[in-house]
């Protein structure tokens, strides 16, 4: 009787940046009561879901999905599967957007920090270069971290936060206070342009997947 009152539904997924995005999600799941398998798929963004109704709904399953940082499309009319697609859409002309953005800044950004490190100011113009790469045309990136360590997890956004943060918080250190460095007989050097140039990178990876 229990597998007769069992639902299958395959519902799309969306704000999956990685496959590990589709792994939490799955997990997310798995974890709610009244599910009895959940798979999700990262290549085609859907998630196949068998429940209980007396146990758990699908409203309750795309608030769970919510929590993690991603969403359920339970809404099965043709109206929701037109507006799944414009918003496909949308998202894949703000990302191209951002990508032409990064790359506006990303090749002075490349060139001073390959051949011009020496001259004047060089830091602080790569400075003001890779602010707006990280936290404008980046930001998805942080704002997924803070999303999975909240809810104590991490996925391919955490490692480019991570990264990209952590070069950024040291050239800024390091520009602000090179005398640090020097009194320790160390030649204080920047990685602003790496930190820049990665988001550019995966964003353009993104654009292309």
């Amino acid at each position: 009787m229990a597998s007769e009152s069992i639902i299958i539904k395959n519902y799309p997924v969306t704000n999956l940046s990685c496959a590990s995005c589709a792994g939490n999600t799955e997990a997310v799941l798995k974890n709610q009561e009244g599910v009895v398998k959940a798979e999700v798929n990262y290549a085609n963004t859907t998630a196949k879901i068998e429940f209980i109704p007396s146990l758990t709904s699908s409203e309750k399953l795309k608030q769970a999905v919510q929590a993690a940082g991603y969403d359920l499309i339970i809404d099965e009319s043709d109206e929701a599967k037109e507006s799944l697609e414009q918003i496909k859409e949308d998202n894949y002309k703000k990302l191209k957007k951002r990508v032409i953005g990064a790359m506006i800044f990303a090749v002075p950004l490349f060139v001073i920090g390959m051949f011009f490190m020496d001259m004047p100011y060089a830091n602080w113009v790569m400075w003001a270069l890779s602010t707006p790469m990280l936290f404008y045309f980046g930001q998805q990136f942080f704002v997924g971290a803070w999303k999975q360590l909240k809810h104590k997890s991490a996925n391919m956004d955490t490692l480019v936060a991570v990264s990209t943060g952590t070069a950024y918080l040291y050239s800024v250190f390091v520009t602000l206070f090179p005398q640090v460095l020097h009194s320790k007989g160390i030649h204080p050097h920047v990685y602003f342009e790496a930190a820049g140039i990665v988001i550019t990178f995966i964003l353009l990876g993104k654009l292309l997947e």
